[in-house]
């Protein structure tokens, strides 16, 4: 069964599917709490918070297209850049849609960025992450992050793409 949310802003969303239950209600605020406790692991350069909140066998796709396998790649790769090239950075993250497919497996859009100093206006970069209940190892059922894709965005593109192929505009930016 699948069960969906439309999101604005991460602070500001709830459900929105028809004939939700107090569970999905939990989990739709369980699987926000990840995705907060990520934005916040990053505020805080800690890259081993960070990776806590994947699955041990974790895949982590930049924006880059760099590949990551497994929670210690995730943690590794994720203290180099808080050192370095992420050094001093903050993560905005907006929720765009959370879909349930059963009760243990989740997939999240949002739109995101990292920035120094004030939010950007306009998030450059789509996520997709795919959460999964993590039933072992004595986690009573967390959920965690199984898989990441971040994709940078290409406004200009996009707007020649529509402008020349008008089906070509998703339904929400209509």
């Amino acid at each position: 069964m699948q069960q969906s949310t439309n999101a604005s802003t991460s602070e500001s969303a709830s459900e929105s599917a028809s004939g939700s239950t107090n569970e999905s209600t939990e989990s739709v605020a369980s699987v926000r709490s990840v995705l907060d406790r990520l934005v916040a692991a990053w505020e805080r350069h800690d890259a081993e918070a960070y990776g806590e909140l994947f699955t041990e066998d974790a895949t982590y796709i930049t924006y880059v297209g760099t590949f990551y396998r497994g929670r210690r790649d995730i943690v590794d790769s994720h203290r180099t850049l808080f050192a370095g090239f992420l050094k001093g950075t903050r993560l905005a993250d907006e929720i765009l849609d959370i879909r349930f497919y059963g009760p243990g497996t989740a997939v999240v859009n949002s739109r995101g960025d990292t920035h120094k100093g004030k939010r950007p206006a306009k998030l450059t970069k789509i996520q997709t992450y795919t959460l999964v209940r993590d039933t072992g190892g004595g986690t009573d059922g967390r959920w965690r992050i199984a898989a990441f894709q971040n994709t940078k965005r290409k406004p200009l593109m996009e707007a020649v793409s529509y402008r020349f192929a008008p089906g070509l505009v998703p339904a929400a930016e209509q």
